[in-house]
């Protein structure tokens, strides 16, 4: 447990391997027993039949909530499920205190299939700065991790984004058209183009990992939900890479951003992307 006197740093230097442990603790008790073996009953929609909630989102964090608490004492947890409950919940990302940002199942759908291609997603922020960022991916069980200044890696091995390969077309993941309004279909349609092979996204936290490893070459969101874009942002950042909103801003986990926005490997493809999503807009 974190002494009274103790910074965020020293937190994250004594302590980065205990929040690995709670996430990964979190995801045998809670999340993996339940991978395959989902009844009907512990499956529910929230907001619409691509909006999924299970028993495995709920107890994972539930779990993380108890366990993160716990390690930073004066810390505050802004997860998905509770946001979903009390919306208010979500303010706390613009507080002075810092914020655990979570994601229990990142891929509920894949989750529900049975495919392996979700992800849990807890960062540490404060004052709107993130801080450190771990994405864990079960059922694949790789864990990528991030902390800012510091780099990012993945099963300990660094993670450098890189440059996409010149002559060859951009691969870029987008949002689903349920969660695109109007407005942001005609600038997502900017990425239609000659030398961009756009193709719609999974988990959100897996999309950002394969940006950051230089595996894809860019996203494309039209949402902002911290627990959805936190700990993937950061990850990227820290692999080199860049993240730019429509106005040509830095994406803000408070919010307020001008959408879609994009993470891409690097500086020059992100201002590419912003600029084929300003045209189609």
């Amino acid at each position: 447990m974190i002494e009274e006197m103790e910074t965020i740093d020293e937190f994250l230097a004594h302590h980065s391997a205990d929040v690995e442990e709670a996430v990964r603790k979190a995801a045998a008790a809670e999340i993996m027993p339940r991978f395959r073996t989902l009844a009907a009953h512990e499956v529910d929609e929230k907001d619409g039949p691509h909006d999924l909630v299970t028993d495995a989102d709920r107890k994972a964090e539930l779990y993380l909530t108890e366990a993160l608490g716990a390690l930073l004492p004066g810390s505050v947890v802004v997860g998905e499920e509770a946001v979903h409950a009390n919306p208010a919940t979500y303010e706390a990302i613009q507080g002075d205190a810092p914020v655990w940002i979570v994601d229990p199942v990142d891929g509920t759908r894949q989750f529900v299939r049975g495919e392996d291609g979700f992800c849990m997603l807890v960062a540490l922020a404060r004052r709107g700065v993130l801080l450190a960022s771990w994405t864990y991916a079960p059922a694949l069980d790789q864990l990528a991790t991030a902390v800012r200044g510091g780099g990012a890696f993945l099963d300990g091995e660094r993670l450098f984004a890189g440059a996409p390969t010149p002559g060859r077309d951009l691969t870029v993941a987008t949002s689903h058209p349920d969660y695109t309004t109007d407005e942001q279909k005609h600038a997502l349609l900017g990425l239609w183009t000659d030398g961009v092979a756009p193709r719609p996204c999974g988990s959100a936290g897996l999309e950002y990992l394969a940006v950051a490893r230089g595996e894809s070459d860019a996203t494309a969101f039209s949402w902002e939900a911290a627990w959805d874009h936190a700990a993937g942002i950061l990850l990227v950042e820290e692999a080199g890479g860049a993240h730019l909103t429509l106005t040509g801003e830095p994406f803000r986990i408070t919010g307020g951003n001008s959408l879609p926005f994009t993470a891409a490997r690097d500086a020059a493809t992100a201002r590419r992307v912003v600029g084929l999503l300003s045209a189609g807009a």
